[in-house]
């Protein structure tokens, strides 16, 4: 793996991934995030002059590293709309699907977009920049009870109520305009030696909430059975804990909640199988590219 060959996005466990695709030559795949291209150029790599790949990005920065080559179809859409643009092209199955989730090096890296902690940017944090959600609209607008649902639910912040109460009495005064206008206000809260973890996670509640990527990720997971030929394979990277109960949830009984339906013999029916252990990066991917640390990979085949 070498860093400078990825300026956009620097895949991460890249051949695990698609390894866990089982490649058929001949076969057709969905790259749900394309990005900066890096797991669909390695997909592309092992098909066949036949093959078919589909990539799937909503961030219109994405666009510009579109492959030029005939066997592949990027679609500026989010993967929630997954089914829908696959029967759009004639699609009806596929022999695998590939999800590397979360935030592209490139959005956390363009200060404007608001993502990331060490800049101070725009209060937007939009994946598709055409939505009219932003964390602008977020911060200042929600009411109290969303803002501390928020930040429990996403952030797993014990102190959400706190932080709610402190965002809503500030902006009463003065709107909060951007991400420096939030650590200030939140400042009580970010104390030196743990301020970095902590607004990570307030970060990510605010970004789940703009994105709707809890609904987004439930959406294309139940839609991914749907395409997905028997025997076909899905493989998933999560990022953060939310993200990976519900990949691992789904994986094993097929739903995010409650428990498979049994028959009067106690057996009960689920649409996947999961594949192998749970995946995590080396120390050396972590050790090229320090945003693999959090990564998780799941793999499951189609029954």
């Amino acid at each position: 793996m070498n860093k400078e060959d990825y300026g956009y996005h620097l895949p991460v466990l890249l051949k695990e991934s698609v390894d866990g695709l089982d490649i058929k030559p001949d076969g057709v795949y969905v790259d749900v995030t394309f990005g900066g291209g890096g797991h669909s150029r390695e997909i592309l790599s092992r098909l066949g002059e036949n093959g078919k790949l589909f990539g799937f990005d909503q961030d219109a920065d994405a666009l510009e590293n579109a492959i030029d080559d005939p066997r592949f179809v990027l679609i500026n859409q989010n993967f929630r709309h997954l089914k829908r643009y696959l029967r759009f092209y004639g699609v009806k199955e596929v022999d695998g699907v590939l999800g590397d989730l979360g935030v592209s090096s490139h959005q956390f890296d363009v200060a404007e977009r608001g993502f990331s902690t060490r800049f101070d940017g725009e209060l937007d944090m939009r994946m598709n920049q055409n939505s009219d959600i932003s964390a602008f609209h977020v911060v200042n607008d929600y009411d109290e009870k969303d803002l501390r649902t928020m930040f429990f639910l996403y952030g797993e912040l014990k102190n959400a109520g706190a932080i709610a109460n402190t965002i809503v009495r500030s902006r009463e005064n003065q709107e909060i305009r951007n991400t420096d206008d939030l650590k200030r206000v939140l400042s009580r809260f970010l104390p030196a030696h743990r301020s970095a973890k902590i607004l990570a996670q307030i970060y990510q509640a605010i970004r789940i909430e703009v994105n709707q990527e809890m609904d987004v990720l439930r959406e294309m997971l139940e839609q991914s059975v749907e395409v997905l030929k028997s025997g076909g394979r899905l493989s998933i990277i999560s990022y953060h804990s939310l993200e990976d109960r519900l990949v691992k949830r789904f994986m094993k009984n097929g739903m995010f909640e409650g428990e498979p339906e049994r028959d009067m013999f106690g057996r009960f029916e689920v649409p996947l199988k999961q594949l192998g252990k749970l995946i995590i990066p080396t120390e050396e991917e972590i050790s090229v590219n320090n945003r693999a640390r959090s990564a998780k990979l799941r793999v499951a085949e189609k029954k």
